[in-house]
């Protein structure tokens, strides 16, 4: 693609940084979800499910892994590498930004999604907080200009 290393601005570095550290938190936590679905891995008592659709936590689990976790990290390394891949396209909404652009909106509506969907269901502490912050962060870190411009695929 058209930018370099040398030509991405330090916010898009810290976009990548805030997916890849979402994305591993969530691979572990979801990971451990599948393990375990009893939550005792990571010390989640079944408790907190008692007011959801949900018998233990492999459901929660899977989306954790796979939307928070995997999606997040292909999009970081999308955002980085900039490929030329043509099937993300199709679901892009932005067809003159780099897919990846969306992408990261998209990461950044899920998570505020979850958390969302999770403190109608289980006690709200200080990591909803954190990671509705979060979520919110990478919406505002994605809309930046300069992000936008890195991604723009017919710079003028």
């Amino acid at each position: 693609m058209k930018n370099n290393i040398n030509s991405r601005p330090f916010i898009v570095w810290l976009l990548i940084l805030l997916q890849v550290l979402l994305g591993l938190g969530a691979l572990l936590g979801g990971g451990a979800f599948l393990l375990a679905p009893d939550g005792h891995l990571i010390k989640m008592p079944i408790s907190h499910l008692k007011n959801t659709p949900f018998s233990d936590f492999l459901i929660p689990g899977v989306f954790l892994f796979t939307f928070l976790g995997i999606y997040p990290i292909a999009v970081a390394y999308s955002l980085w590498r900039l490929p030329a891949w043509r099937w993300p396209d199709i679901r892009n909404p932005f067809k003159q930004i780099h897919w990846s652009w969306a992408g990261s909106l998209a990461a950044g509506v899920i998570l505020i999604i979850w958390i969302t969907v999770q403190i109608q269901w289980v006690p709200v502490g200080f990591v909803h907080i954190l990671y509705l912050s979060w979520g919110i962060l990478l919406l505002l870190m994605t809309l930046h200009p300069n992000v936008r411009k890195y991604c723009n695929l017919n710079p003028r």
